[in-house]
């Protein structure tokens, strides 16, 4: 009896001493990294004026091209072009691109026709459109997203210095009045603040191709994406992962760069989106996937030990100070940060959706792990 009671001690013990180790890298991660996007300062930088290419791929998008193109093209920016990919379209996107052109003289299109014997996914039409772009800066989107503002070029173009390789900007989801909605756009929000805060502390790791920007030059120094060519995602994260520094990436998330385009409809098609980008996240170097493992696997741990001990009740002062002081931070943090990115009516829910978020990337992993999903061109 004695031997029982003093193994159950231990236990406690040891899940009281687990669970503030936990709450110090949660509040690590919390206050070096996530904090920097609230509590950044906006400095205002003056460059010189730069010609831009701004490469959109495309298949099977005519809808979406009427809808988002003309704000591409547009612009409040004196000097750029518009590349356009049609990558095997089936639909309207042809005829759609040629009735544009005639109207607007910087729209440049590409065709790729569909080859039976051949298949290909989009880091073939994107490797096509940098090569057919006529500068150096590249901006690149997506055909499903349209920039938040006339001032999108000229905002992400102010980073664009001599030392500067590569600015990544925030693409957003359009808000809607759906739960599913909702969800996704505090995931992207925090993977903004997560992806953000790690270049802003020196250790950039990825980038999302609805806005992101990078020099032609370095796209064919590094080989563009063969390091990942077998690959079907990564034209946007793995690539940023491979060559982005300390000293040649900066961050934009300015109101007027942002990106927004239409989030999924329903969670079972998310889950799928979700578990294909995620398949990436074993091809990052060594350094980052221990850093985001470290914040899911804690965050995680945290949780879990902390209902395990409420039950136990042992340390009830402890452990409800630790987790209060965790949820504070947060909270700051978020709040700020959700005004900063200009996320509305997400504050609330985000006590919920701390916790759900890593239990489905989590199991999304481990799901991955154990049978990765079919390959898309997207």
């Amino acid at each position: 009896m004695d031997n029982i009671l003093f193994g159950s001690l231990l236990v406690s013990d040891l899940m009281i001493v687990l669970f503030l180790i936990s709450t110090l890298v949660q509040l690590f991660y919390y206050f070096f990294f996530y904090s920097r996007v609230p509590f950044s300062k906006i400095k205002e930088i003056k460059t010189v004026v730069q010609p831009v290419s701004v490469v959109i791929c495309a298949r099977n998008e005519a809808r979406n091209l009427e809808k988002n193109l003309p704000l591409v093209l547009n612009q409040d920016y004196p000097e750029y072009e518009v590349i356009v990919v049609n990558d095997c379209s089936e639909d309207d996107t042809a005829e759609l691109l040629e009735d544009l052109g005639k109207k607007y003289a910087r729209l440049k299109t590409t065709h790729i026709k569909k080859d039976a014997k051949f298949t290909h996914g989009k880091k073939l039409a994107l490797t096509i459109g940098i090569k057919a772009a006529s500068h150096e800066w590249l901006l690149l989107t997506d055909a499903d997203c349209k920039p938040g503002s006339e001032k999108w070029i000229s905002g992400m173009q102010k980073n664009f210095s001599n030392k500067t390789s590569v600015v990544l900007g925030y693409g957003a989801y359009s808000r809607e009045k759906s739960l599913i909605n909702n969800f996704i756009r505090f995931d992207t929000f925090f993977i903004a603040i997560q992806y953000f805060g790690f270049a802003m502390a020196g250790i950039p790791y990825m980038g999302i191709g609805r806005n992101l920007a990078y020099r032609k030059s370095l796209f064919f120094e590094n080989k563009g994406f063969a390091a990942h060519r077998k690959l079907a995602s990564g034209d946007d994260d793995l690539f940023i992962n491979q060559v982005a520094t300390a000293e040649n990436t900066k961050v934009e998330f300015s109101f007027n760069t942002h990106t927004y385009s239409e989030a999924e409809k329903t969670f079972s098609a998310w889950l799928r989106q979700k578990k294909r980008h995620l398949t990436t996240g074993s091809h990052y170097n060594t350094g980052t996937k221990y850093l985001l493992a470290g914040e899911l696997i804690s965050r995680v741990l945290f949780y879990i030990l902390f209902i395990l001990l409420l039950i136990n009740l042992k340390f009830l002062i402890i452990i409800l100070a630790a987790f209060f002081v965790r949820l504070s931070t947060m909270l700051t943090i978020y709040k700020i940060g959700m005004t900063r990115l200009k996320e509305v009516n997400l504050f609330v829910s985000s006590l919920f959706y701390d916790f759900f978020s890593p239990v489905i990337n989590l199991s999304l992993v481990i799901s991955n792990i154990i049978s990765s999903p079919p390959p898309t061109w997207k």
